[in-house]
C-alpha cells in the first residue's frame, strides 16, 4: 500500500476537536494543497479565506445553526464541532461552469493533506447558503473580494481531533460499473 493509498482509505471526517489551535504553517500546508488541486480549464477559481476573527467566526458558527436548523439527533448546537479553524471555501461565480466542481477538488485535497500532517478535518455544507446572505458580502468585503461575485462551495472544520478515528465504511465494488 502506498502512502496516498493509506490516506485515502484511513482519512475519516472528524466530528470533535481540540480546543487547541494548529500553527499556522500547518494549516498554510492544508491550503496551499487545496489550492494546488485542479480547476476546470486551469482558471483557478477557488479562493480560501480562514475566518480567524473572533466575532466574524461568531457570526458564521450562528449563521450556520440558523441554516442547519435544529441540529441532527446526538450532534451539537455548533455546525463546526468545536474546531478551532473555520476555513471558507469560495469560487468565482464567473465560472460557473466548473466553480462548485473547482471547490470540490480543493476541499477533497484538503481533507487528504490535514490528515497527513495528524489534522482532523470535516467539509462543512451551508457555504453557499452563507454566501447569498448579507454575512457573505460581509466576508468577501473583509477579505477584499467584493469586486467579483461568489459562490460558497463549503467549509473546512479543522483542529487535533479529540475523539478515534470513525471506522471505514466498506467498499462496495458494486457502485463501480463498466458498460
Amino acid at each position: 500500500m502506498t502512502e496516498l493509498d493509506r490516506l485515502i482509505y484511513e482519512r475519516r471526517s472528524i466530528r470533535k476537536f481540540k480546543a487547541e489551535v494548529p500553527p499556522k504553517e500547518l494549516v498554510d500546508e492544508v491550503v496551499k494543497a487545496g489550492l494546488l488541486a485542479p480547476t476546470g480549464r486551469n482558471q483557478g477559481s477557488t479562493v480560501v479565506i480562514r475566518i480567524d476573527d473572533p466575532e466574524l467566526r461568531a457570526e458564521v458558527v450562528a449563521k450556520n445553526a440558523e441554516i442547519m436548523g435544529a441540529p441532527p439527533p446526538g450532534r451539537p448546537m455548533d455546525p463546526f464541532y468545536g474546531a478551532p479553524v473555520i476555513l471558507l471555501v469560495i469560487a468565482n461565480k464567473a465560472r460557473e461552469e466548473t466553480a462548485i466542481h473547482d471547490g470540490s477538488l480543493a476541499l477533497g485535497n484538503m481533507m487528504l493533506k490535514a490528515y497527513e500532517l495528524g489534522l482532523g478535518a470535516c467539509w462543512i455544507h451551508r457555504a453557499k447558503e452563507e454566501m447569498e446572505s448579507p454575512l457573505g458580502r460581509k466576508i468577501v468585503e473583509r477579505a477584499g473580494l467584493a469586486d467579483r461575485e461568489w459562490v460558497g462551495v463549503g467549509h473546512l472544520a479543522l483542529g487535533y481531533a479529540d475523539q478515534p478515528l470513525p471506522a471505514p465504511h466498506p467498499y462496495n465494488p458494486a457502485r463501480f460499473i463498466t458498460v
